[in-house]
């Protein structure tokens, strides 16, 4: 495990690379009327290449929800949990203040700097912040969800790659919810353009919803497929909430060799003078 300074810092500059890119698409898109889908290949493809550049320092969480995930499943501790979180959202308001001073107010004005809100026009089509909110949290559990099977659980089969797994669900997500809600799932991509703008419309939808989904998907992973194999090896948990394995699973390689040595010993004890 990688010290706690260099896990915080990989999750700080993850975020704010990441809330650049996606939020400075969204801010352009709605400048030029490109619509919903360069900016969900912008965002998925911005988040999957800083989980595959960081996660192996931090684990790449780059989203409160995802740490939340973890967290309440015992997957990260307690004390790193909030830092991670903090980590985060400084990380998001440092991208979308550079963000800001890159582009003049007129540029970012139309697109509210990236900020994620209910689009005015849906609501008009009766799509309410109630249902905003239950979308928040459905894309935000099939990101979760993703994030568990192939980065959390040791048997996914694209660990070493996970972030582009990771990074095709949120662009699935966003051509969505993009139109909608501004496809949020992640509590730090909203925190930043709303803090630099000081626009807060309907925010809590984009705090409630994407850490109900995580918590969800967490939970239905963990129950459904982590804790049988994790009762069948043995763990222990420790008093801050962190898994231990108690009892690594043996190879055929090593059953051999320790079948080796024991009989070695046999054929020492037989050759020795009674």
């Amino acid at each position: 495990m990688r010290p706690l300074h260099e896990q915080l810092a990989a999750e700080f500059i993850g975020t704010f690379v990441f809330v650049f890119l996606a939020a400075g698409a969204a801010t352009i898109a709605a400048l030029t009327g490109a619509g919903t889908l360069p900016v969900a290949v912008a965002t998925g493809l911005a988040l999957a290449l800083m989980i595959t550049a960081l996660g192996h320092i931090s684990g790449g969480h780059l989203n409160p929800a995802v740490t939340v995930g973890a967290w309440v499943t015992g997957k990260i501790d307690t004390l790193r949990a909030p830092l991670y979180i903090v980590a985060q959202l400084l990380g998001a308001a440092a991208g979308a203040g550079l963000l800001k001073l890159c582009l003049s107010k007129k540029i970012w004005q139309p697109g509210n700097l990236g900020a994620t809100l209910i689009n005015p026009q849906a609501k008009a089509f009766g799509f309410s912040t109630p249902k905003a909110l239950l979308l928040e949290a459905v894309m935000t559990f099939a990101l979760v969800l993703v994030v568990f099977a192939v980065a959390i659980d040791e048997r996914g089969a694209f660990k070493t790659i996970a972030g582009f797994g990771i990074g095709l669900v949120v662009t699935a997500d966003a051509l969505v919810g993009g139109l909608l809600t501004g496809a949020s799932m992640n509590p730090a991509r909203s925190f930043g353009p709303a803090l630099l703008i000081w626009k807060w419309t309907d925010f809590w939808v984009y705090i409630l919803g994407p850490l109900a989904g995580a918590v969800i998907a967490a939970e239905v992973y963990w129950f459904l497929f982590l804790r049988p194999r994790e009762a069948e090896i043995g763990v222990e948990v420790a008093d801050e909430g962190a898994v231990v394995f108690a009892a690594a699973e043996v190879t055929d390689a090593e059953l051999a060799a320790q079948a080796e040595e024991a009989e070695a010993e046999d054929d020492l004890d037989e050759d020795e003078p009674s």
